[in-house]
């Protein structure tokens, strides 16, 4: 405790010279801009890469394109419920192929051109064969099912699809790819629109002084109102102590990206503390189509054998939220009353040796070598943490390390018995992890990594694609979740844990689980 006092001290003692050496605070205003009323600072560890929806692939530049572009529909504020932003109601055809959006009139670009069926046109098809680069990742994705668009007049845009499919709504609503960009600014400037972007947002993009800041300034012909804070800036503080000591000390308003530590520090001085579990999952998958995996009840046996809150209390350090079915939390189709597979060792060494393994098993475990956002202690860490729990009910188990890319080539050729993944979200719909990860119809693209066969999860998944009525839908992927859970693919470990702390000053933040949200709904107090 002692030591940790003296590195704050010092932490404090430099943080000054580093944020007025730091041009991400100078060139805004001539005083401490967190203090400011008009100013609301953003703070985070790293830099945004492309400012263009289109080309993002990243969720730092997700933050800063969500308050400068919008799209035809958007996420409620902190759920995954979708409701109007550019189009002010849609409506399916009976087939579910048919998608009409009726738009919001008397829009401008920031350019001052003006919003129409024709901008949403271009934006759309300058992601589709043969406009689309390889650079746009995203959009086979968002509009791969797409095989018309049709404007009828410049308020209603039609959108023929291949085939029915219910998560179109909420790829719209994604900060990739979906949002509607200025026809006129993106043909002028080319590639450096990833630089000078021009949406229709409640902030205007104002300067980017790389690896340093972003400054937005209020859209003052906003079709809604106006933001509270008239400025908005993200700068980069890499250190989460720095980033956290900044906020104490009133130079920033927002930080993101804190260490648990930092999180408690900056509770017990009286900042408000906010937690939002991440759209992802990291899981202990099994190889289903070849032994020992084969068996349901060797899986089963497995997952009995971890101690999921031991390693998010112990490896993770409470840094992750617990995993009990296939879905995060916030979700269409989560239960919270789900029921994962217990951690009971007992029943599990039975059911080994009812399966035949009463003497002990031989496994190979796959995984990578770096951490993810799901995984916070790195592959390597985690599966020697699962080798040793395994090894006290007799299971002896090889771990082979993979750089990143490497590994998910060895995914690919089966490479081992089980393995080490997880998944983030696109678009924060239950078809991107269910029908994604699970479906028989995704053995061969290599995303159902586990070769998981179940006839009645496709029938379900199947239907749920296809089905536009949301009740009908989320009691559909319930079913399936259920059934998924029981058959035990996968051992459903945990969830990201986003952690963010504001300034006593500010109301109205609510973060997204996706990593993006809007700001311009945010209200900051005057100093007294």
């Amino acid at each position: 405790m002692r030591q940790l006092k003296t590195i704050t001290l010092g932490l404090l003692l430099i943080l000054p010279l580093f944020l007025f050496g730091h041009s991400s605070i100078l060139p805004v205003s001539g005083r401490l801009f967190g203090l400011q009323k008009e100013t609301l600072v953003y703070a985070r560890s790293t830099d945004s890469t492309v400012l263009d929806p289109a080309f993002s692939l990243d969720e730092e530049s997700n933050k800063v394109i969500t308050n400068i572009f919008e799209g035809l529909v958007r996420f409620k504020p902190g759920t995954s419920t979708i409701e109007p932003c550019l189009a002010e109601a849609w409506r399916v055809s009976p087939d579910g192929r048919e998608w009409t959006f009726y738009l919001r009139r008397d829009v401008k670009f920031h350019d001052g051109t003006p919003f129409n069926s024709e901008a949403v046109r271009y934006s759309v098809e300058r992601q589709m064969p043969a406009q689309r680069t390889d650079r746009a990742s995203y959009a086979s994705f968002t509009f791969g099912m797409v095989e018309n668009i049709i404007t009828p007049d410049p308020y209603t845009v039609k959108f023929i699809l291949k085939y029915p499919y219910a998560p179109f709504l909420n790829n719209l609503a994604m900060a990739s790819s979906a949002p509607i960009v200025s026809p006129s600014a993106a043909s002028a400037l080319g590639e450096a629109f990833s630089e000078k972007p021009v949406g229709t947002g409640p902030y205007r993009f104002v300067n980017w002084e790389k690896g340093k800041n972003i400054t937005l300034k209020e859209n003052r012909d906003y079709w809604g109102k106006l933001p509270d804070c008239p400025t908005l800036v993200f700068t980069v503080i890499k250190n989460s102590r720095l980033r956290s000591l900044a906020l104490k000390m009133g130079l920033v308003d927002i930080v993101d990206g804190i260490a648990i530590a930092d999180a408690r520090f900056l509770e017990q001085k009286g900042f408000p503390i906010l937690k939002k579990n991440g759209l992802d999952l990291n899981y202990l998958g099994f190889f289903t189509d070849k032994q020992p995996f084969n068996n349901p009840a060797v899986r089963k046996a497995v997952c009995m054998l971890i101690d999921r809150k031991q390693i998010i209390e112990g490896l993770f350090q409470n840094a992750s939220i617990e995993a009990i079915s296939p879905l995060p939390p916030g979700v269409l189709g989560y239960d919270p009353n789900s029921r994962p597979i217990p951690y009971d060792p007992a029943v599990a060494k039975e059911l080994l040796a009812r399966s035949g393994y009463a003497e002990g098993l031989k496994i190979k475990i796959i995984t990578y070598n770096n951490t993810r956002p799901y995984n916070p202690a790195g592959g390597e860490k985690l599966a020697a943490t699962l080798k040793a729990e395994l090894a006290k009910a007799g299971i002896e188990a090889e771990v082979k390390l993979y750089p990143w890319e490497q590994y998910k080539e060895a995914l690919l050729q089966e490479e081992g018995d089980a393995f080490l993944y997880g998944w983030i979200s696109d678009n924060g719909d239950p078809d991107n992890f269910l029908y994604t990860l699970l479906s028989s119809a995704q053995i061969e693209s290599g995303l159902n990594t586990a070769r998981y066969r179940n006839s009645e999860v496709d029938l379900l998944l199947a239907r749920a694609q296809q089905e536009t009525e949301p009740t009908l839908r989320e009691q559909a992927y319930r079913n399936a979740a259920k059934i998924v859970v029981n058959d035990a693919p996968w051992l459903f470990l945990n969830h990201s844990l986003k952690i963010y702390a504001t300034t006593t000053r500010i109301e109205g933040f609510v973060p997204h689980f996706a990593g993006f949200t809007p700001l311009n709904s945010i209200k900051k107090q005057k100093l007294n």
